[in-house]
């Protein structure tokens, strides 16, 4: 069997490296790095200069990648702060993007822009947790009532996206009916799992022991954590499930039974970074940009519109709602609220990559998605960030004050 060439692997390795290169060189040019990777990705693609294709190695790490995205995107979703106020706000403003995703893709079918309008409501209704929190963490807004709010609906629009879309929209031909059957025998091995490594977790010997191998060559820990992870996108192969759903549930379960391990191990999510946002999580987003199919758009300018289009209506699907946000925050960082929750890229990619295989997205939508993704990137935090001058001390200072804390969660 003669071996597979990695000639577009170390193109795009090279690409991925590059570009945080760059960014790291520029600190002052705010750009998320992720944007500027699919945007290397398209130019090192077959649209433009032809170094790099989504050949067998690129595509299989690609994978290995949106996994590990969704799995980091788990872990990162905290349970506790879904409470009190933040927490009823913050699921009808859910619930009221569905509808407005509803709607806005209804529209877009009347209009003949799109074809399945649901796959479309479903791919609006995310927000890029992992794109928001380091520009939060930059404007010293992490710990205000805003960053809290804001926060809490990325984390709802992830995990609502990620069901939604493995619910209703599968590469598997069954029913929905059969799919959700499926789900709850997938939710059942989920609990069991859960159960029995929370039952392991308080064996003094084997937590001592997972202590003693975890900072070795056994990397015990990590180790566990692939093991969980792999076996859960595995199960959800068998089960005719989205594996995003089985990597995004087995970060939150990860997360929830190994509560210890930022106390006995504070390396370990560094650990699992370094994996991620170090090797694989690159690749899929420089493939990403690779597979962009960039003449879908540029061939006609009426395909190109719908770029805009399409950012307009993350905009009103994930924006309108923050208005809920009214009794805690002030009419500037309500709209922050709003652009913040309408940033949305990393699901957008993967809606889009899974909507193209499924026949459920043209070619053409699938990239102007992709673009809308990439122009809410751009624009929607540097814009927020821009509203929130002035801002970010004094409400950081009244968030501290107990009064201001009780009210928001």
């Amino acid at each position: 069997m003669p071996a597979a060439s990695l000639s577009s692997l170390a193109v795009v390795l090279a690409t991925a490296f590059v570009a945080r290169l760059l960014l790291g060189l520029a600190p002052r040019f705010r750009l998320p790095g992720v944007v500027l990777e699919i945007i290397f990705g398209i130019i090192i693609g077959p649209a433009v200069l032809g170094w790099a294709h989504a050949d067998q190695p690129v595509a299989l790490l690609a994978t290995l990648g949106v996994t590990f995205l969704l799995f980091l995107a788990g872990l990162e979703v905290d349970l506790a702060q879904y409470r009190g106020a933040l927490a009823r706000l913050v699921g009808i403003g859910f619930l009221l993007s569905f509808v407005l995703a509803v709607v806005a893709g209804e529209s877009l079918a009347a209009l003949g822009v799109v074809r399945n309008p649901l796959l479309i409501a479903v791919a609006l209704t995310a927000t890029s947790l992992g794109l928001v929190v380091p520009v939060l963490g930059e404007a010293g807004a992490t710990s205000t009532t805003l960053g809290r709010f804001v926060i809490a609906s990325a984390s709802l629009g992830d995990v609502g996206a990620v069901l939604l879309l493995s619910l209703l929209f599968s590469r598997d031909t069954s029913t929905t009916s059969t799919r959700l059957v499926l789900l709850g025998a997938f939710a059942l091995a989920v609990v069991i799992v859960g159960w029995s490594v929370l039952h392991a977790g308080r064996s003094t010997r084997i937590s001592g022991l997972l202590v003693r191998l975890q900072d070795t060559s056994a990397q015990i820990r990590v180790r566990g954590a692939m093991v969980i992870l792999i076996g859960l996108v595995v199960l959800a192969q068998h089960t005719g499930l989205e594996t995003i759903l089985a990597a995004f549930v087995a970060g939150g379960l990860l997360g929830f039974v190994d509560r210890d391990a930022m106390t006995t191990h504070p390396q370990f999510q560094v650990k699992l970074d370094a994996i991620g946002h170090g090797f694989l999580v690159p690749i899929f987003f420089v493939a990403s940009g690779v597979r962009f199919d960039l003449r879908a758009l540029t061939d006609h300018p009426a395909q190109l519109a719908r770029v805009p289009l399409f950012a307009l209506a993350l905009l009103f699907v994930r924006g309108l709602p923050a208005l809920l946000y009214r009794s805690q925050l002030g009419a500037r960082q309500v709209v922050a609220a709003g652009l913040f929750q309408a940033t949305s890229l990393p699901f957008l990619v993967t809606a889009a990559m899974i909507g193209n295989e499924i026949g459920a997205l043209t070619n053409a939508n699938a990239a102007a998605l992709v673009g809308a993704g990439l122009l809410s990137a751009l624009l929607f935090p540097v814009i927020a960030v821009t509203l929130l001058k002035g801002d970010v001390a004094s409400d950081a200072s009244a968030s501290g004050a107990p009064q201001a804390e009780a009210a928001a969660v």
